[in-house]
């Protein structure tokens, strides 16, 4: 399994074409996947997508490819790990932080771009205990925001 110990991802850098083709491959998926979060974290958590509350399904999808602002990547035995902060357009500050996985396509053994393809494998959501116990949570991030290894 890829952990954060065993995939030495590469410091936060603008996107190459690379990364733009692997986001844009699971484009549909991100936005589909990050509304049902949205949904299911509404219903017991608002405070996740309490950055957004006033935007619609429709503008906090709005995002596309040119929207993808900041990568970290690293290879594992299994495949390509690649995080990626994305821009809500429709909100000022306003940030996704997703992570994509890319193996080898069957019948390839995944060395070149065009060999491999792209899964979403997560989008970021933390959940943070303070000292007092009072617990903190959040989908949605800003500019300034670490681009950090993540699980969900």
């Amino acid at each position: 399994m890829a952990t954060e110990e065993t995939v030495q991802l590469s410091e936060e850098h603008a996107p190459q074409q690379a990364s733009i083709d692997a986001f844009s491959s699971v484009l549909e998926s991100v936005k589909h996947e990050l509304l049902k979060i949205r949904h299911e974290h509404d219903k017991h958590e608002p405070e996740y997508f309490a950055a957004v509350k006033d935007l619609s399904n429709t503008d906090l999808a709005s995002f596309d490819a040119s929207n993808l602002e900041a990568v970290r990547a690293g290879s594992s035995a299994y495949g390509l790990h690649i995080f990626g902060k994305v821009k809500i357009p429709a909100a000022e500050n306003a940030y996704i932080h997703i992570r994509l996985f890319g193996s080898a396509k069957e019948g390839t053994d995944g060395s070149s771009t065009d060999e491999r393809e792209y899964k979403l494998h997560s989008i970021h959501t933390e959940e943070v205990v303070k000292d007092s116990g009072d617990h903190v949570f959040r989908a949605i991030f800003g500019k300034n925001d670490a681009l950090e290894w993540f699980e969900t």
